[in-house]
């Protein structure tokens, strides 16, 4: 059974002024002192928590087609997912990729509410696996801290809250390592890091930076990157509906509450005395709950169905000789008598959604072109006459080779007649695996060409070693005969 505490040790709202579960009614915050318990839903959490740290810290590391797994590369500005590099001219496949994903979390907390928040997001994962488990082995059980953090400093007050932000200082660092190594990559991250801190000073900049903000906000900010920053849990007013699976305490079997032990619950079995509700107003799901709040007032904003407060529900009813599930996974559709149904108007216009969102995102990443190709007029004159009588164009010609492998092209002028095409180096021009090349050259057309007009439609063929062919088109600009 989990201990009781009083309501100051762990942070109960205690007046109904106090709205927020982290803010006292004079605005000032109010620190959580989560009791952790650890049932049936904490073991299943901490397996997956711990397969996620493993996955977040892996991705920049495992490479997938000689490229990590997850490369978001700003200053070139190269995205890469799992063995596919996306560029700018994929705003198409990017606006796909952000739609599917709008619509795949709107789908999934239509059907399973906040799973996300509870099981999944980095905030809880790292949070509740990682630094309160630290906490907890340096300062101790939660009613040790709370009433050491409300005593004057002591040396074993200063050493345990130094090591503590020491691991914590630590660990801030490495993720936040890992976190510039999505941006850049763990190969160049490694060569700033072992260089001249001269030569690389952003670098230092954005680590430093960077492990401040993650250590404000897991050593401090705590739940309140939940409450009060995250949109998230605001956005859930209108994604989830009364079919939606959320965790919630059932009224109807649990009150009217009362304190009580399991002599008067089997009284009360018995007919001895007048039945009361299930639930013994212990106070369990409150002491467990990291965002402090009362689950059995309903459904709230700072909810993030991390299910602690099922495992110390359970807990209590193991203890009492009733039946689990007072506080459960279920639907508010099932709390008041009805049926949930997985299939309905909004999930079904959702799933249909994606379903087409992805088809369409397929097609067009299987159908995507090799080679990309962008034909444009350099700087300066429009064009040129020359001393024999020739106009030319000046074009600067950008060739992106969007395949695993290297290729080599030669470029003419198919369309006019009687033009060329001449590079400013010497074909085949060559282009490596996943990246571009560009070069300058001119198209010379004779004069004769801009008869009655200043504008003649022109086409430049690129063709690649491995036989494909791109056609480029081109206006080109002259004196109007």
């Amino acid at each position: 059974m989990t201990a009781f505490v009083s309501a100051d040790d762990v942070g109960i709202l205690e007046s109904p002024d106090e709205v927020l579960s982290t803010l006292r009614a004079d605005g000032s915050r109010r620190w959580l002192y989560p009791t952790p318990s650890k049932g049936r839903f904490w073991r299943r959490r901490q397996v997956v928590g711990w397969a996620l740290i493993a996955f977040f810290v892996s991705l920049p590391v495992v490479r997938v087609g000689g490229k990590p797994a997850v490369l978001l590369d700003v200053a070139v500005r190269e995205f890469t997912f799992f063995g596919f590099t996306f560029y700018p001219t994929d705003t198409f496949l990017l606006l796909l990729a952000g739609i599917g994903i709008l619509v795949s979390v709107a789908l999934v907390t239509a059907l399973l509410g906040r799973v996300w928040c509870g099981w999944a997001c980095p905030q809880t994962v790292y949070l509740e696996f990682f630094y309160r488990p630290v906490e907890r082995l340096v300062e101790g059980a939660e009613h040790v801290r709370a009433r050491r953090d409300a005593g004057p400093w002591t040396w074993d007050k200063a050493w345990r809250k130094g090591a503590k932000w020491g691991i914590y200082f630590v660990a801030s660092a490495l993720l936040a390592h890992t976190f510039t190594a999505y941006f850049v990559g763990w190969d160049r991250l490694l060569a700033w890091m072992t260089g001249p801190p001269t030569e690389h000073w952003p670098y230092f900049v954005l680590a430093a930076a960077t492990t401040g903000l993650v250590l404000f906000d897991f050593g401090y900010f705590r739940e309140q990157m939940c409450t009060l920053a995250c949109p998230y849990g605001r956005f859930q007013s209108i994604l989830l509906d009364p079919h939606s699976m959320i965790v919630s305490y059932d009224p109807g079997r649990g009150e009217p509450r009362a304190k009580r032990g399991k002599k008067a619950i089997a009284q009360e079995l018995a007919g001895e005395r007048p039945p009361l509700g299930d639930c013994v107003d212990c106070g369990a799901c409150v002491r467990t709950c990291p965002t402090g709040i009362d689950i059995r007032e309903g459904l709230q904003m700072e909810c993030v169905a991390c299910t602690q407060c099922i495992d110390a529900c359970d807990s209590i009813m193991d203890a009492v000789d009733l039946p689990r599930g007072l506080i459960r996974y279920t639907s508010e559709r099932a709390i008041e008598g009805g049926e949930t149904r997985v299939l309905r108007g909004r999930t079904a216009a959702y799933g249909a959604l994606l379903v087409a969102v992805a088809a369409v995102f397929t097609v067009a990443l299987t159908t995507r072109h090799a080679y990309d190709v962008d034909l444009g007029r350099a700087v300066g004159q429009p064009y040129l006459e020359m001393a024999d009588g020739r106009v030319a164009n000046r074009v600067r010609l950008r060739v992106r080779n969007q395949t695993a492998t290297g290729a080599a092209f030669r470029a003419e002028l198919a369309v006019p007649e009687g033009g060329a095409l001449r590079l400013g180096t010497t074909p085949p021009v060559s282009v490596d695996a996943r990246q571009q090349v560009r070069v300058e050259g001119a198209i010379t057309v004779p004069a004769s060409t801009f008869e009655g007009t200043a504008e003649v439609p022109a086409v430049v063929r690129l063709t690649f070693d491995d036989g494909s062919t791109t056609d480029v088109p081109f206006t080109l600009l002259g004196p109007s005969r």
